[in-house]
């Protein structure tokens, strides 16, 4: 067995779903990032901006960079459950421990392991906080396609997965990219995106886009959004649920003992009335820390409003008493909504 090959055979027994080899060049859809940037699409999330040059190559993150070892790990649930009455839903990816720590972790253990086969081998594994535009080294690497949702499908594996990347300091055998784009003329994604967040298949305007709007803004969010984000608490994953390429997938068996199920549904009003200590015990090491507190009790309110529960009333209106503006207007829209909808003055 040749090296590339060993080295891949590693990454599935270190409990990823896939694993593909791309050469370390300029990533291909560079331009359309450049070109989506320069027409504000990533809204507030100025750390893009500020690196947007280093995106172009592997190399910006690792100069000695000769070849990119992309992995996947599907995280899709055994089962969907329906909310019940005051629970906000959370995107899948984030239901447990943070994937960035996961993956790290694994990413660190196989460099180990690839050190042990060939003297001379360095690397460094990157999660999502890099500036390497992951999904293009995955096509490169023949993990799959890109989605009218711009998300990566793998045909066996689906779009519920979470990418790594070691990059290399050897020249290994690359796969073939994957050419072939296998949606059709289906437009489910599209169509099913509450807040018209895709101007056009493959093209996602983030500044409309639920998964933005819950996690990486920081202030307001705009009120012609809030109805469409229903019951969304952490992200959002409508897109994926409609995928006919998310229906045959198995369940991410390497991802079942990440998951917390109690995280994937929150209790609404639970979350209105935790203490910052309580909710830093909480959510301190999972994904839902980065919008703060502060951050998480706005998309909570806002949530309560959508689901229009009357017994939410007392705890939104002391939610109009807490420290933090956005969340008090947050929580003042909500009341003004569910008596709206019930009459209740």
């Amino acid at each position: 067995m040749d090296l590339s090959a060993r080295i891949k055979e590693l990454a599935i027994a270190q409990g990823f779903d896939l694993a593909g080899i791309a050469p370390a060049v300029e990533a291909d859809g560079f331009p359309r990032f450049l070109a989506w940037l320069d027409q504000g699409m990533h809204g507030e999330m100025a750390y893009l901006a500020r690196l947007d040059m280093a995106h172009s190559h592997p190399a910006s993150i690792f100069p000695e960079v000769k070849s990119v070892l992309v992995t996947a790990i599907n995280y899709k649930p055994s089962q969907e459950e329906k909310p019940a009455a005051n629970f906000g839903r959370v995107a899948r990816y984030a239901g447990g421990a943070d994937y960035h720590d996961i993956l790290h972790e694994k990413l660190n253990r196989l460099l180990e392991q690839i050190r042990s086969l060939q003297p001379g081998i360095e690397g460094r594994g990157v999660v999502d906080t890099a500036p390497l535009l992951e999904r293009d080294f995955a096509r490169r690497a023949g993990l799959g396609w890109f989605g009218k949702n711009t998300m990566l499908i793998n045909p066996r594996q689906g779009s519920y997965l979470l990418l790594g990347a070691l990059l290399l300091n050897i020249e290994l055998t690359p796969d073939p990219p994957f050419e072939t784009r296998h949606c059709g003329s289906c437009t489910a994604c599209l169509s099913a995106c509450p807040t018209e967040a895709f101007p056009q298949p493959g093209v996602l305007d983030a500044r409309k886009c639920i998964s933005y709007l819950t996690i990486e803004l920081k202030g307001a969010i705009a009120e012609e959004f809030r109805p469409g984000m229903g019951d969304w608490v952490f992200g959002c994953d409508i897109c994926q649920e409609v995928c006919p390429w998310n229906r045959k997938p198995s369940p991410g068996e390497n991802w079942r003992e990440f998951r917390d199920p109690a995280m994937e549904r929150l209790n609404l009003v639970e979350l209105l009335r935790l203490s910052e200590e309580e909710f830093r015990h909480r959510f301190r090491d999972t994904p839902m820390w980065r919008p703060r507190q502060r951050g998480i009790l706005r998309n909570a309110c806002i949530a309560l409003g959508n689901t229009g529960n009357p017994e939410a009333l007392p705890d939104l209106e002391q939610a109009c008493l807490n420290k933090e503006p956005l969340v008090r207007e947050a929580a003042q829209w909500a009341i003004d909504r569910i008596n709206e909808r019930f009459s209740i003055f």
